[in-house]
């Protein structure tokens, strides 16, 4: 069954708009006709089956049958995912992995040893929101994942003050604790060489708890994986 996405403001009691986009992948590249049936979402949840109606050049309309649950339900634990920002596709993967684990929100980081420049990845945001969409469409999620603004790694941390933080580092890290008090959390990680001085020494005195998985060096993208999936598994619902 195809997928397609609608802001919730085209969705009423009977009938949803897609926008230009979606009715350009609908008509132009699936070729689908009046009276099929097609699955839509809204991004915050709400999902349903819907037959095409009627496709014009920049809308499209369609009847909705029933209300449906997704296919991929959403987890218990909110994670925020903050990984260092990275050059080339290398981020692209790390966005995707995070829609498909169940990540509720990711922000791009800078970091001291960051190699992107924060503007530069201000450009790349609509990009970033954009495969954010697509693999939202595609893993079934009926929710979608929110890529924040890029941040200073020093701002973040003021931001989060309040919350529960997670760092992770190959060096100078506790063992993974064996539960988290609520059900948010926040996940942050950096860049290739590891983390200054200065920013372990800021997020100690912010009340982070700064961890390691067993002192193992990963790429960020493996990293991306990895630690959602293990976070899933223990404090969400892979299990």
């Amino acid at each position: 069954m195809h997928r397609f996405y609608a802001q919730p403001q085209n969705f009423s009691d009977e009938t949803v708009v897609l926008d230009a986009d979606e009715t350009r992948h609908l008509r132009d590249v699936l070729r689908l006709s009046v009276g099929e049936e097609v699955s839509v979402f809204d991004g915050t949840g709400r999902e349903a089956l819907a037959t095409v109606m009627e496709t014009g050049k920049k809308t499209t309309l369609l009847s909705i049958i029933e209300e449906t649950a997704p296919a991929s339900p959403e987890s218990p634990l909110e994670i925020t995912l903050a990984p260092t920002v990275l050059n080339g596709e290398r981020y692209d993967l790390i966005i995707q992995k995070s829609v498909e684990l169940g990540v509720t929100r990711l922000v791009p980081i800078h970091t001291v040893r960051c190699d992107v420049k924060l503007k530069d990845a201000a450009r790349r945001l609509e990009r970033w929101r954009r495969i954010a969409l697509e693999a939202t469409k595609q893993c079934g999620r009926a929710r979608l994942m929110k890529v924040g603004e890029p941040t200073e790694f020093f701002d973040l941390i003021d931001q989060q003050a309040a919350k529960q933080i997670f760092m992770f580092s190959e060096r100078g890290g506790a063992n993974f604790p064996d539960g988290v008090p609520g059900d948010k959390i926040t996940v942050v990680y950096g860049p290739k060489g590891g983390w200054e001085d200065s920013e372990l020494e800021a997020a100690r005195s912010a009340g982070v708890r700064v961890v390691t998985l067993g002192g193992r060096i990963m790429r960020a993208e493996t990293a991306a994986i990895a630690i959602t999936a293990i976070l899933q598994h223990r404090f969400g619902d892979l299990n």
